[in-house]
């Protein structure tokens, strides 16, 4: 992991100064999800190959500005922080990227209550962003619209920008990144940084379409109800997978069911993303328990249901490029 700043990355068990700037490269999915102070994050990696993310990140009074890429696919869930909300585009797509079980395009702008994230990204792509306190985007949302915050701003949402906006929105990340990269000094001018802020939240507001439809929102509320249930059955039976009809028969659904809200909420079966969640459970596991004296990667891989070793290792180095055994010794060298 690599790390420049204008200002020292803080911490995220310590509390941040006001306003600082941080670039994070980093070659590892956990690391990559905790150099994000103040959130809680779990990331898995999806589409096979080594791992490389970047993310630059500025705080300012009430706001956090983020850009974030990844050269592979990543579901991102967890919060970023109560009494938040965040809004969000994900650019440079190749394939599909999909939010609270709503598909995005490159003018899609995400919005939603910053304790449910649930952000499923493809590989290669771009993200842009700021989350922002409550009081100040209701402040700023009243004297621009001289109205209380629209009641669809408590649901996670996609709403759709027109090209100019989103341009103008990439853009505008780029030229104020840049600013703070070569005049870090701005970082200590409070007042240039009020106004930094209110400018940066003005361009996300205004281009948010006057009109938001929230009717298919309780439909995909309704699958992404499933896909949750049957991830949370599953996991709690990590070291014995269940299978798809014993899956079906503990939620009270049907195979065919099942299959269609996976695919639908996160493009994918749901027998290939509980083995991937799982050999992105032993990854993490072996670098957790690396202090261990005995700690054996067979023990590891067994906790999560892998019990033919040889299949477990082929399988294992084709998601991540590397071996268990790597991994191990990585995180206890």
């Amino acid at each position: 992991m690599s790390l420049q700043s204008g200002h020292t990355m803080p911490q995220s068990s310590a509390m941040p100064p006001p306003s600082w700037h941080a670039c994070v490269r980093s070659s590892d999915v956990d690391v990559h999800a905790s150099a994000q102070p103040q959130w809680s994050l779990n990331y898995d990696q999806l589409s096979p190959g080594r791992f490389d993310g970047q993310i630059e990140l500025v705080q300012l009074p009430g706001l956090r500005m983020i850009r974030e890429g990844a050269n592979c696919k990543v579901r991102q869930r967890g919060q970023i922080g109560r009494g938040h909300y965040g809004l969000a585009m994900v650019l440079e797509q190749d394939s599909e990227a999909i939010f609270n079980g709503q598909r995005l395009s490159t003018e899609s702008i995400m919005i939603g209550r910053g304790e449910e994230l649930d952000l499923l990204t493809p590989a290669h792509s771009e993200l842009i962003g700021v989350v922002v306190e409550h009081e100040l985007l209701a402040a700023l949302w009243q004297s621009m619209y001289q109205k209380p915050l629209s009641a669809w701003i408590e649901e996670q949402i996609v709403v759709q920008a027109s090209t100019a906006s989103a341009r103008h929105l990439d853009k505008m990340h780029r030229r104020i990144l840049g600013l703070l990269s070569s005049s870090p000094e701005l970082l200590n001018d409070p007042v240039a940084l009020i106004q930094l802020r209110d400018a940066i939240l003005i361009e996300w507001i205004e281009a948010i379409p006057s009109q938001v439809d929230t009717s298919e929102l309780r439909r995909v509320e309704a699958r992404k109800k499933v896909v949750d249930r049957a991830c949370e059955c599953m996991l709690a039976h990590s070291d014995q997978p269940l299978s798809t009809l014993d899956v079906c028969r503990r939620i009270g659904t049907s195979p065919r069911k099942l299959d269609y809200c996976f695919n639908d909420v996160l493009g994918i079966s749901p027998k290939r993303y509980l083995r991937l969640v799982r050999l992105n459970g032993v990854r993490r596991d072996l670098k957790s328990r690396a202090h261990e004296a005995r700690v054996k990667v067979q023990d590891v891989a067994a906790r999560w249901g892998f019990w033919h070793l040889s299949e477990f290792s082929r399988d294992y180095s084709a998601q991540f490029g590397e071996l268990p055994s790597q991994t191990l010794r990585n995180a206890q060298g």
